[in-house]
Parts: structure tokens; sequence; C-alpha cells
């Protein structure tokens, strides 16, 4: 018993900080001076993706033939790996004894502590630091244009232009003053008020270098790295190729914010329309390595759809919470833009490609490069 537990302790111990994958814990019966007993044979690797970033695992005493041996049975994971492993089980317990490493203690009780309603919509946004104010204004038929607001100084900007005339009622409304654009792409529902937003309030208008031509009323030209200011907020500029070939994302680190445009939706991503999948999963992965309470600011709300995709595709254990609660704020006719990045990092199957659950939901082989994986779960998403 205390053999198997200093294993276990240690598998624990390395893998609270290691990276997420997705495999399964096997345990195998050997004989040893006449006893038998059952010892833990998994790579660092396997422990990891139990542990990565939080779970609950308790050990149990099982009867064999020959004695009580106390076995890992279940683990229970919410963070990158998501989901939930049941290894090596036999027969029916005899007696019951838990031992939870405090490292795991900590972690599950981050995990079970998910509240996914209040990862969305307005009680995400409430998450947003550093005095920036943002309002989200709903345009066309499903689009938002987020607008950051610094109180100290009156610097407004826009994210993207759906629709000019929505755009000014908002600003009207609050009693701001619109002194930026921030164009993540070029595409028209995100660059056709821009125009009329200049010539009605003379803001300067930011956007990628490498769709400058096709950015009306282009003033700054900005690239991967570059930093942009809004009143006190500044942001880092993010290369977020893939939907378009030039979308970038602005990131406020200081406000625990990101606008990211057509890149990444709440349970899904932008469809690959000028770039290519190694791209755009270069860029998913450039917006996943940010912190977990990023408030995510996209610009549809395409949720549902995303929802019932992620549902079918299968491989993201405890979804069925994530949806619940996106039906809730729907139903209530409430967004559920912003998001929490920690919450899609669990839950959205774009953000997982490398993993083994959603490889093998989509049936690849196993070894298949996480970039094929995503490639196929796009393409299952856009004849879905």
């Amino acid at each position: 018993f205390f053999f198997l537990k200093a294993v276990i302790q240690q598998l624990v111990i390395q893998a609270h900080a290691a990276s997420h994958m997705t495999m399964e814990l096997p345990f195998v019966g050997i004989r040893r001076n006449g006893r038998r007993a059952l010892l833990a044979v998994a790579a660092s690797a396997a422990a990891a993706s139990l542990l990565r970033a939080g779970s609950r695992c308790k050990m149990r005493g099982f009867a064999t033939p020959a004695l009580r041996v106390p076995m890992l049975v279940g683990g229970r994971c919410l963070g990158a790996t998501g989901g939930s492993a049941a290894v090596g089980c036999l027969s029916a317990p005899m007696f019951s004894r838990s031992w939870t490493h405090p490292a795991v203690v900590r972690a599950a009780s981050q995990a079970t502590a998910i509240d996914f309603k209040h990862g969305m919509g307005e009680a995400a946004a409430a998450q947003t630091t550093g005095g920036m104010e943002v309002a989200l204004v709903p345009c066309l038929s499903d689009n938002y244009a987020p607008l950051l607001h610094d109180r100290s100084t009156g610097a407004t900007a826009t994210v993207d232009t759906p629709d000019a005339g929505c755009i000014l009622a908002a600003l009207e409304a609050r009693g701001w003053t619109l002194t930026h654009v921030l164009n993540t792409h070029h595409h028209l529902d995100h660059t056709g008020g821009n125009e009329e937003l200049k010539r009605c309030t003379g803001c300067q208008i930011i956007g990628p270098a490498s769709e400058a031509a096709r950015i009306p009323g282009l003033d700054v030209a900005v690239a991967d790295g570059d930093q942009i200011s809004v009143g006190r907020f500044v942001a880092k500029v993010l290369d977020v190729g893939g939907h378009t070939a030039g979308h970038i994302a602005y990131h406020f680190s200081g406000q625990n914010a990101a606008f990211v445009g057509d890149a990444l939706f709440v349970l899904g991503c932008g469809r690959i329309f000028e770039g290519t999948p190694a791209q755009m999963w270069e860029s998913l992965q450039k917006i996943r390595s940010l912190p977990d309470d990023t408030v995510v600011y996209c610009a549809h709300e395409y949720t549902q759809s995303n929802a019932r995709f992620a549902k079918h595709l299968g491989g993201v254990p405890g979804l069925e919470d994530r949806l619940v609660a996106i039906d809730d704020l729907r139903s209530n006719g409430k967004a559920t833009v912003p998001m929490l990045l920690g919450h899609e990092k669990v839950t959205n199957p774009f953000l997982r490609a490398d993993t083994d659950a959603i490889r093998e939901a989509t049936g690849l082989a196993a070894g298949t490069p996480a970039v094929q994986v995503f490639a196929k779960v796009r393409s299952m998403k856009d004849r879905f």
C-alpha cells in the first residue's frame, strides 16, 4: 500500500505543472516475492495528461483473491485536458480509503468551481480590469462591435465597424466620443462603417498592415508585435491569420482583455477563407497561450451553432454543463460574448486539436499531427 501510494504521490507532483495531453494510466499486476502487487506503470506524460490543470484522484481498496490492494480508480479532469477516466477497476469494493495529494486538492477545487454561466456574457465582461469599460453593440444579424472606453481620458474605440448607425447610437446613449477604430480584418461586416464613423467623429482608424489596401480610411497600419494605445490602455497586436490572411487581434494585458474578431468564437473558430489550416492552428495556439482569466471579445453570436457541433463531435467530456449555461443565456435573450479564455481551453474542440480525445473523435489514427486533426475538425464543422 505505502509503496504504491508513494509512486502515485510522485506522479501527481510531477504532473501538476506538466503540459496537456490525453492518455490513460495503465495498471499491471505482477508477482514479486510470492506476493501480488499492483504497480502503476505509466510514462510521466500519461500522468501529466490526467492531472495537468486540475483533477480529483482517490485511492480505494479493492479485494483480490490474495489481499486487498489500493488502486487508482478514477480521475476527473476539468483543465486543459478535460474529461474523466476510470482506470483499472477490479472487483466490488471491500473497503474504501481516500488519499489526495495537496496539489490535487488545489487543482480540484479550481476545476469543480468552474461556473460556465459566469464565464460568458455580462458576467465575463465584468471581469475586465484596469478601468476599461466595454459595451457590446449588437449589429446586423449576429455581429458584435465592442466599444472600449477609458473614463479618465475620454478615449473610446470600437473594434470593427459592422454598422455605423448602431455604433453612433450606442456612443450617444453613453455620452462617449469615438476616438479610434480597431479593425481586425478586411471583411465588409467588420469595416463597412469605417468611413461614415471617420466622417462623423474624426476618429483614427487602425488595422492590419498586410490588408491595408482593403481597410477603408486606414490611418495606422500595424503588424504582429506592434503596440497601440487607446487612452491609458495599451494593446499588443497579435497576428492571428487564417480566417483572412492578415487577420489581427488586440490584447490589452493590463485589462485582461483580448479582442479577436473572427479568429476565435465561443466553442468555435473562424472559417478559413484565405489562410491555411496550419496558419489558423498556429493562430489559435497563440491565443490559447494567453492567461486563463483573459476576457475574450469575439465578433459574432455563433455560440449555439458551435455548441451543437461540439456535442455532435464529442471528445469534450464535461461539455454538457456549458451547453446548459449557453442555452440559459440565449433563452433569456442575453449574449454569450465575451467569454473567459480558460473556459475555451477546457471545452472548445478547436483549441483541443492536440488531445487524443479530439483526434479519436475525428476517427484519425494515433500519432496524427495536431494540425491535421485541427484541419479535420474544421472541415467537419464546415459541412455540419
